[in-house]
């Protein structure tokens, strides 16, 4: 009977049209020109605060649906808070399965963090459970679910805490940017898929149309491609042919608009909720000055482009002149599609949609050979490389450089000569001929926390293969793993990611934020995510400060599913003398 009167809501809900979607279920502060964020404007604040997931009908650009919500809308209702204050967050489970609330990159007892089967038990159908904890830290930050795949369903919202004193980022208006991809396929359909056949999303494939037009590779770096079992244009798992890509709930015809006054500095506090897509957000004809990264103040940056991946945070400043419109581009990594939002200084004005960009194609770099100019044709040119790649042994390492990555079913390849990659843009970006943020220029506005030398260090693998869609670190998915991995609290770890695959990886710790090995000592850029590009590896300085079981994992939500997902352990906890 549950599931006849859930067919039943859905189907009724399906009937409603794309403004009712629009306006009852979007959220007040997300809604298309919105004057900011005012605590008046259905902003759930104060020290109780109740939250309802359940099923909900939805539309995207006049599409019916449905999706999981929060108190019915998607995105969920933004949860502002104050550094300082206690909170207690009531959240009842509307759903008829399990459901949770992860407070990501909000620094919380690992009891009330949210991931069940870790630090609790879950919330099951027709239950509340009250998390409960204090409020530690400022910026912008999100909740989303921890339970299945709710997540790419529409379980997630944005997080603003206000700091205890003086915000040291002036701005005179102020708007939540929270980007995602939705798809009318039902999640478990598109694992399903992704397990049957490899880029079974990808519809970018090259063509004979594009080796004559000159778009594509040419033939022979095809073959040697093909006999290597690869796909060079596989940049994204899941793509625009299945998603919609969205801006506060909106999609592209929805056009999201967000007003200013001429002059304002207008703060945009970018969010990436989505399951699977990095975007590469701009701005055309209006700068952003970079001034926080995962909730952490930085040293301001102006660029006119930055990659944001899955579970990533940015708040940026752009100050407008004049009266005109400006585009909000955030297109998808792999060029499938975007999200397309407006700034006006008046409702109903719009400017150009930029095209898509060329998708961009994987290189040697991107498979951990980074060998410089070679020239895979096998011509032998000058300024090339002679190079037959059908014989390539893709496991070639020495042991003392990996010994724990073994090649198997659920390790395709392992990078002959990973790099550390965090001064490059992105892939796709590297050409494209304005400043693009990089890591290597975030540098803490406030002196690191702790400079201690680390005590020890431990490098971790990114391992997968595409083909049977598998994921894991060090070649063991989360299923096959019955150890942890083990901190002593308040010891200090250098922690390397090496990711041995082509696709990239936003690997999250729960309970922490940890210092890149980028910019002046003592200021490194601290974050709670961090994007490992494929073939490439990334250091951070973590402080185990933080006693209790915590997740550790990749943020690309499939990715996760499939394996690529670990448990770390600090202790003693607190009243434990061992």
């Amino acid at each position: 009977m549950a599931n006849l009167a859930r067919r039943h809501f859905l189907r009724n809900g399906s009937l409603l049209g794309a403004g009712l979607a629009l306006s009852g279920f979007m959220p007040a502060w997300a809604r298309s020109a919105s004057g900011g964020l005012a605590p008046s404007q259905s902003t759930q604040t104060g020290p109780d605060i109740s939250l309802f997931v359940g099923h909900s009908p939805w539309s995207v650009d006049g599409r019916a649906g449905h999706a999981v919500t929060v108190n019915g809308t998607v995105p969920g209702p933004l949860i502002r808070l104050k550094e300082g204050q206690n909170v207690r967050l009531a959240v009842t489970n509307n759903l008829d399965e399990d459901t949770s609330i992860h407070w990501h990159g909000v620094l919380v007892p690992f009891q009330m963090d949210g991931v069940p089967g870790v630090s609790f038990p879950g919330i099951g159908p027709g239950k509340t459970f009250v998390y409960e904890f204090p409020i530690r830290q400022s910026g912008t930050y999100w909740y989303h679910s921890h339970s299945g795949l709710q997540e790419q369903m529409g379980h997630y919202g944005p997080i603003i805490i206000d700091p205890e004193g003086p915000d040291p980022v002036a701005f005179d208006r102020e708007y939540a940017v929270v980007l995602s991809d939705f798809s009318f396929l039902h999640p478990h359909e598109i694992f399903r898929q992704l397990k049957q056949q490899a880029g079974a999303f990808n519809t970018q494939k090259e063509t004979v149309g594009g080796l004559l037009a000159g778009r594509d590779q040419p033939l022979s770096e095809r073959v040697e491609w093909a006999k290597m079992r690869m796909d060079p244009t596989d940049i994204s798992d899941v793509t625009g042919s299945v998603y919609k890509f969205l801006i506060n709930g909106h999609g592209p015809q929805d056009n999201w608009t967000a007003l200013f006054n001429p002059g304002e500095r207008v703060r945009l506090r970018f969010i990436n909720a989505a399951a699977m897509t990095i975007f590469n957000v701009r701005i055309p004809g209006l700068a952003m000055k970079v001034v926080q990264a995962d909730g952490q103040n930085v040293k301001p940056v102006e660029v006119d482009e930055f990659q944001i991946s899955v579970a990533e945070t940015y708040d940026v400043i752009v100050q407008p002149t004049g009266d005109q419109a400006f585009t909000l581009v955030a297109e998808a990594v792999d060029r499938s599609g975007m999200g397309r939002a407006t700034l006006a200084p008046r409702q109903g004005m719009t400017a150009a949609v930029p095209p898509l960009r060329a998708r961009p194609l994987t290189t040697m770099k991107d498979m951990g050979m980074d060998m410089g100019s070679m020239d895979m044709s096998g011509s032998g040119e000058a300024g090339g490389m002679q190079m037959d790649m059908s014989g390539m042994d893709m496991s070639m390492r020495s042991a003392a450089n990996a010994p724990q990555v073994q090649m198997g079913p659920g390790v395709q390849m392992i990078a002959p000569m990973p790099v550390d990659r965090t001064g490059e843009p992105g892939q796709g970006l590297e050409n494209v001929g304005h400043k693009v943020l990089v890591y290597r220029d975030l540098e803490a506005l406030e002196p690191n926390p702790d400079t201690r030398t680390p005590s020890r260090s431990m490098e971790l693998h990114l391992t997968g293969n595409m083909d049977r869609f598998m994921w894991s670190f060090d070649g063991e998915k989360f299923s096959e793993i019955t150890k942890p991995i083990p901190f002593r609290r308040n010891e200090r770890v250098r922690v390397t990611l090496v990711n041995d695959s082509m696709m990239s990886h936003p690997i999250h710790i729960h309970g922490h934020f940890f210092e890149l090995l980028t910019g002046p000592p003592g200021r490194h850029p601290r974050k709670h995510t961090v994007n490992v590009l494929p073939g490439g590896k990334v250091t951070f300085d973590l402080t185990a400060d933080a006693p209790g079981d915590w997740a550790f994992h990749c943020h690309m939500l499939y990715h996760m599913h499939a394996g690529m997902f670990r448990v770390v352990t600090v202790r003693p906890l607190d009243g434990d003398a061992s």
